[in-house]
């Protein structure tokens, strides 16, 4: 079974073609965090979780999420992180996560998708983001391979600097900086709802043609790489950032 949470699509990318090669069902946790039902998953496949990397580390709503998921079947449990660069030292806490909720970890294997996170970084241009996604796709083969042959993900090194991301910076960077009070939209939002229907976390309110953030936001990006006229807008610094968004709403 493969298990993802995706903001703008780089998660739901990888995972849909790990389906494709291991022939297994999907599962939108996003999906699942928005019915807010606690979720009962049943395999006698591996668990394969593809996911972000947020600071270093899979996301905390993720984590949240399969503490107060039901896994019945196969115990064995697989993490793909989606990342710019690097996933830091998340294999460990990963490895914490499944001793704690009775899973087996299979390892952690980070797969390189263009950056998307333009509230605070850079992010490639729409030829560039077509390159990087393109050599993603061996990358994902090769995962799916070892999957389908139930050989754990090769462990990577770590050193300081990961686990000084992964710890210290990891903590602050939730209060520091994950938060929607510069989330705003411009004249140019056409009210399509379209944002409310992507925040995983039903954070985004549509009313009289007016667009409203809650305070419960994961900084997915979804609703700003995904708004179709580029209304939204996190504080000046996105104005002209790239939008990458590799959504698919019918797998949603």
């Amino acid at each position: 079974m493969i298990l993802y949470f995706s903001g703008t699509g780089n998660s739901q990318w990888a995972a849909l073609r790990l389906a494709e090669a291991l022939g297994d069902d999907v599962v939108s946790i996003n999906r699942s965090m928005k019915e807010g039902a606690a979720e009962a998953c049943s395999s006698e496949q591996p668990l394969v979780f593809v996911v972000p990397t947020y600071a270093w580390r899979m996301p905390r709503v993720v984590d949240r999420w399969i503490r107060s998921a039901r896994f019945e079947g196969s115990r064995d449990a697989y993490f793909v992180l989606t990342c710019a660069g690097s996933c830091g030292n998340a294999a460990a806490y990963a490895r914490k996560l499944c001793s704690s909720v009775g899973l087996r970890f299979r390892g952690l294997a980070p797969v390189v998708m263009p950056e998307n996170y333009l509230a605070l970084y850079d992010t490639p241009d729409a030829e560039a983001c077509r390159a990087i996604v393109e050599r993603a796709e061996p990358r994902v083969a090769e995962l799916a391979a070892l999957v389908g042959e139930g050989k754990p993900f090769p462990d990577r090194p770590v050193d300081l600097r990961d686990r000084f991301r992964s710890g210290p910076v990891n903590v602050a960077f939730y209060p520091a900086l994950v938060h929607d009070a510069k989330f705003a939209a411009s004249d140019a939002c056409i009210a399509c709802g379209r944002c409310v229907e992507r925040c995983p976390l039903g954070n985004i309110a549509l009313a009289d043609g007016k667009l409203a953030w809650h305070g419960s936001c994961t900084h997915c990006m979804a609703c700003i790489a995904g708004c179709p006229t580029g209304a939204i807008e996190y504080g000046p610094k996105t104005h002209d950032r790239h939008r990458h968004d590799l959504w698919t709403e019918e797998l949603a």
